[in-house]
């Protein structure tokens, strides 16, 4: 089978790797730096098992900057481009996803396509008939950053938003290429495929929110909160994972996914969705202000991926960390040996731990790393657990 895929992050590169393990993959992005590193073998992105197979040589993938070259002969398109949130709209930027259409259905208008990135709840069945276009699917992903790839090999479920043979078909193609032998496979209509993403990442945000609030109150008493989770999650229905606290949910898709099902709530009474965003703003208050309490002369701030095995810096909640210490007018230096730049907003940038330790008086860190060992003295962190 002959298969486009647009955009090469996270959902793109791992769906674009999975399918030419089987089938002939054009891959198109509009960086040319990624393009590149996919031609010559190279991960654009941190993730061990995208590394490994793109090294190997096995796979029928081609990366291109041209849309013809990816589109004229394909029978499936995955669209995979970036939606950002937009704060002043309250709904996802879904400009990417409707040029790429755009494109599609001017070079190949029999191609059917299929929408991986996240979308808001009613978006492509508006899209279909505002296009008078049948040949757009809804399939969401249920991927980890860093285990993307592995994600989609081994995945939880997978999920087709059209329940027709059509729908069935594309579904098949991703049991097909996965490594795990039963797959729960399920055919629904596009919205609800659509509110099942951004329920399920919302949900998780909760979870976040939920272990930081134990820790938040653990903070301001003398409760043990580490005995208080971990007993917790002895009970089945709660379960010994995601429960390690940290400086707030962040990355790419909690953050916009939780304020998206918000903005679909809009005219619907309730209160949790929006407890579950104002709960992680309140959290990088409170630690904020943790940290200006122990009157700090400069701060060092150790890496601002939100978790071991990531390269990604959206949205980390560490970032707003930094901005509430420096509106207080305590200076802050980053050890991000991942970031190509010398400052981020006007913040010094370090790639040599052992000048970034000497340059700060006490170091913030998300997670705890054997680099740290050394200087844990003078490490915050609410890493409690040792795990992401």
């Amino acid at each position: 089978m002959k298969i486009a895929v647009a955009g090469l992050g996270y959902v793109g590169l791992s769906n674009a790797i999975l399918l030419a393990r089987h089938h002939t993959v054009t891959a198109i992005d509009i960086t040319p730096e990624r393009v590149a590193d996919v031609n010559a073998g190279r991960s654009p992105i941190v993730d061990a098992e995208c590394s490994e197979y793109l090294a190997s040589g096995m796979l029928d993938l081609r990366a291109t900057l041209d849309p013809r070259e990816a589109y004229a002969d394909a029978e499936l398109v995955i669209i995979a481009t970036p939606t950002n949130y937009d704060a002043q709209t309250h709904a996802f930027d879904t400009s990417s996803i409707e040029t790429v259409i755009d494109t599609v259905r001017a070079l190949n208008p029999r191609a059917t396509m299929v929408i991986k990135s996240t979308i808001p709840v009613g978006y492509t069945k508006a899209l279909k008939e505002r296009l008078g276009c049948d040949n757009i699917v809804f399939s969401p992903e249920f991927l980890r950053e860093g285990k993307a790839l592995y994600d989609n090999l081994y995945p939880s479920r997978i999920v087709v938003g059209e329940v027709s043979a059509r729908g069935d078909k594309i579904a098949q193609l991703f049991r097909a290429a996965a490594l795990k032998p039963e797959v729960e496979t399920l055919l629904t209509d596009a919205t609800e495929a659509e509110a099942i993403k951004l329920f399920a990442n919302t949900y998780l945000a909760l979870r976040v929110s939920f272990f930081n609030e134990i820790d938040t109150l653990a903070m301001a008493t003398d409760l043990d909160a580490r005995e208080v989770i971990a007993t917790l999650s002895e009970d089945p229905r709660i379960g010994d994972h995601y429960n390690n606290p940290s400086f707030g949910y962040g990355g790419y898709c909690l953050p916009k996914d939780s304020k998206q099902l918000v903005a679909n709530f809009a005219q619907v009474p309730q209160s949790l969705m929006n407890a579950i965003v104002s709960s992680n703003a309140s959290r990088k208050t409170v630690l904020a202000d943790s940290i200006l309490a122990r009157a700090p002369k400069r701060v060092g701030v150790y890496r601002l991926v939100m978790k071991a095995g990531s390269d990604n810096f959206r949205e980390s909640a560490v970032q707003d960390i930094i901005v509430a210490l420096n509106d207080a007018g305590v200076e802050t230096v980053i050890y991000e040996p991942a970031w190509p730049g010398e400052t981020l907003n006007g913040q010094r940038v370090l790639r040599r731990f052992e000048e970034f330790d000497d340059a700060c008086d006490l170091i913030i860190a998300n997670r705890m790393t054997p680099d740290l060992d050394p200087v844990a003295g003078k490490v915050f962190t609410r890493d409690l657990f040792g795990q992401n």
